[in-house]
This record gives structure tokens, C-alpha cells and sequence, in this order.
């Protein structure tokens, strides 16, 4: 379940050349404790680093844990094992595959359920969040050298959101390590390490560390925020929230009488929730979506594809972004609701995976996010034109329809209705 609403200082964070700086910035002003978690950590560039600034920081003293995901981010090398266990830093894997079984072992339903939340926090009193990896704007595992950059967000707050994410971050890695130490019949000693690293008690290290603007520059995109917002800390995981991310999407939207902007990555949203979105755009309020334009996987990129019939028909405006990967997990509601984070709208960050957004409820924020969006769809957008759509080649048809069946298998092998 969300926290209740809090006033923090916020920032939004445009793309890694805003983040990683600010990212980087906060660590190296740490003076007790970091947390951090990500799907990717990727060690080129901008990974490069954080991953040096993370070394920087235990070398000094600071209590350093990092959790991966375990498909998400490959073995570490010889060469970084070396620095962070020389410098201390602590390095987790997130439900590992099988060893030996490699890819195979994703085919037990048990494995899909991810760590694709994206968390860092400083001391307690500094946290990012949003839907940004540790990867090099520039760089994908996939595809090589990109010629522009992600469009992806990412938020910074200093305030007591930052407690709130810390006890959930410290409470998972424990959940982490006390399963691998049980395993080795090492319980006790897992709790105890844990204690040690400092758990239980609030920081007594100075102010938080001062965000200061970065300034936008090439379309770098930068941040802008405002002081005093209300923000809650919004966490999707398998036990006691499962659907907390989708009820606050929709909640929003039911609400919503003016506007709604939404850019995601991957989407492929429940009945729920296009039901939401279509009664919104029938009662005359302006829906726009910005998704996804350029190939990255099968399933996410063509079960997309069928969704935009009902959308497109109840006057949904869709809009395609081609300049590169859009990576962004963002909506703004009438100007003054605003989510920024990790969860896509497809199931399987609404029904397996562990997430994080952050939900603000403040004008200027909000403004400021729905100014980059409006840019990015004027700028880089292509429109999706009903008429053609509803004549598109066969193949893409047959495409589309495929991706969206075998997700709806993989769902139903998980036991999952979406």
C-alpha cells in the first residue's frame, strides 16, 4: 500500500545525463549508508560510474549494498568483483537463475517474478526513483551504440519518502540474505550481519545531500521540481500489494476531468484499466498516450499492437516515439497528479513484478513533467491514424496477435488473470 502523502523537496529527472550526475553527486556526499537496487547494472559509461562512486563510498566507510536482478544484470566481472570486494562493497543477486540451467531455468513461473524496481537511497534522507537502470544512456545490452538517447525519467526527493523507501529496501535485502543463508543453515548469522550493517535505527549523518539543477543543454533534459510537495512512496510486490501501482493509475484516471498523459514502454494494460481509459476519453476528457515506436522484444512490442483498436475508437490520440527506446513509466492527470517510476503497464510488472513509483500531488511538478512530455510528442512523436490502423497489413496483425496470446499463456501457466 502507498504511504500517506508527505511533503518533500522533489526533482524530476530527465534521462542519464540528469540522473546519473545528480545519482553520482549524492553518493559521493554519503556518509553512512547506500542502498541501491536495479534490474540493469551495466558497467559501460555512465554504469562505469556509479560503479566507482559506490567503491568511492564504502572506501570510505559507508555501509554499500547493492541488489540486482538475476536476469536482468549479468556476472560481475573478475575485474569488478575485485574492486568492490576489495573496497567492500556488497553485492546481491536478486533470484538468481539455477546454475547451469541458463536460460532454461525461465521456464519455471516462479522465476519471472523480477526485481525491476529502480531505488537509491543516501542516509535515509536522499532517494531516487523511477524507471532508469544503471546503463549508459547510449548503450544498450542488446543493440550496441544507440544514436540518441533513452527518454526515461527518474525522480530525486529529500524527505521522509526517503524512510519509507529505505525500510522497504532494508527489509527486502534482509528477505535476500537470510534466504541465501538459510539454504546454508546460517540463519542467525544472516540477521546478525544484517543488524550490523546498521538497520534499525535513523541516521544520525548530517542534511541530506543538496540536489543541486542540472543544467539542459543538447536535449539533455533536466530537472525541475518544487520545494514541499506531497509524495507517496508507491510499492508492487507479490504478498500484500499487488495491485497497489494499477490502483493508483486508475484512481487517477477516474478522476480525471481535464487531461491525461501517459508514456510507457511496455503496454499492455488490463481490462481494468482500458476500461478506465476509454470511459475517461468518452466523457471528453483528452487521453494521450506515448509509447513505444522502435523494435526492442517480440512479446512486449507486438502485444501492444491489438490494445489500440478499443483506444483509438473511444478517441484515445496514440503516439508512437521513434527517436530512440522510450523507456519512461510516467502519467500526468489534469496538471496536478503525476507518477514517475519502474512499472510498465503490461502484466508482467502489474502481476509479477516487484516495483516502485512514486505518486506526487503538486501542480508545478506536474507541469514540469507534462512539459516534457508534450515535447516529446510534438517533437518526436508519429500519431497513429485510426483509418490506418484498421487496414494494417495482415502480418502485423498475425504479429500482434501471437505476442498477445503468448502472454496471455504465460500468465495463465503463472496462474495470474489480467
Amino acid at each position: 500500500m502507498p504511504q500517506r502523502h508527505k511533503s518533500e523537496t522533489l526533482h524530476l529527472l530527465q534521462g542519464g545525463r540528469a540522473f546519473f550526475p545528480a545519482l553520482i553527486q549524492a553518493l559521493d556526499a554519503a556518509a553512512r549508508w547506500v542502498q541501491l537496487e536495479t534490474y540493469i547494472f551495466d558497467f559501460h559509461g555512465a554504469g562505469a560510474d556509479v560503479a566507482e562512486a559506490l567503491v568511492r563510498a564504502a572506501r570510505r566507510g559507508v555501509t554499500v549494498q547493492v541488489l540486482v536482478d538475476g536476469i536482468g544484470t549479468e556476472a560481475l566481472t573478475a575485474e569488478w568483483q575485485q574492486k568492490f570486494s576489495g573496497a567492500g562493497v556488497q553485492w546481491c543477486v536478486y533470484s538468481p537463475l539455477a546454475a547451469g540451467l541458463g536460460g532454461l531455468g525461465l521456464l519455471m513461473p516462479d522465476r519471472w517474478r523480477r526485481l525491476h524496481r529502480k531505488l537509491c537511497v543516501v542516509d535515509q534522507r536522499t532517494v531516487f526513483c523511477g524507471g532508469i537502470n544503471v546503463l549508459d544512456d547510449f548503450y544498450d545490452p542488446n543493440h550496441g551504440e544507440l544514436n540518441a538517447p533513452r527518454f526515461d525519467f527518474a525522480v530525486a526527493a529529500t524527505g521522509p519518502l526517503a524512510i519509507d523507501a529505505a525500510d522497504a529496501m532494508a527489509l527486502l535485502w534482509w528477505r535476500v540474505q537470510a534466504g541465501y543463508s538459510a539454504r546454508q543453515r546460517h540463519l542467525s548469522a544472516a540477521w546478525e550481519k544484517f543488524k550490523a550493517a546498521g538497520y534499525g535505527g535513523r541516521t544520525d549523518a548530517g542534511p541530506p545531500a543538496v540536489l543541486a539543477p542540472v543544467a539542459a543543454g543538447s536535449g539533455a533534459a533536466v530537472a525541475s521540481g518544487s520545494s514541499r510537495s506531497r509524495a507517496s512512496l508507491v510499492l508492487r510486490d507479490n504478498l500484500r500489494n499487488r495491485s497497489s501501482i494499477e490502483r493508483a493509475y486508475r484512481k487517477a484516471i477516474g478522476r480525471a476531468r481535464q487531461e491525461i498523459m501517459v508514456a510507457n514502454a511496455y503496454f499492455v494494460p488490463g481490462g481494468k484499466l482500458r476500461r478506465a481509459l476509454i470511459r475517461a476519453a468518452r466523457r471528453g476528457v483528452r487521453v494521450t498516450l506515448l509509447l513505444q515506436g522502435r523494435y526492442e522484444y517480440f512479446m512486449q512490442y507486438h502485444a501492444a499492437r491489438p490494445v489500440y483498436g478499443a483506444l483509438l475508437a473511444a478517441g484515445v490520440e496514440i503516439y508512437e516515439y521513434e527517436a530512440s527506446f522510450l523507456h519512461a513509466k510516467v502519467a500526468v492527470v489534469d496538471g496536478q497528479w503525476a507518477t514517475v517510476g519502474s512499472s510498465n503497464l503490461d502484466p508482467l510488472s502489474l502481476l509479477l513484478a516487484r516495483e516502485a513509483n512514486v505518486v506526487v500531488q503538486d501542480r508545478a511538478f506536474a507541469e514540469a513533467l507534462r512539459a516534457q512530455l508534450q515535447e516529446a510528442v510534438v517533437s518526436q512523436g508519429r500519431r497513429i491514424d485510426a483509418a490506418a490502423y484498421a487496414l494494417r497489413p495482415l502480418g502485423q496483425r498475425l504479429r500482434g496477435w501471437l505476442a498477445y496470446a503468448l502472454m496471455r499463456l504465460a500468465l495463465l501457466v503463472t496462474g495470474q488473470r489480467y
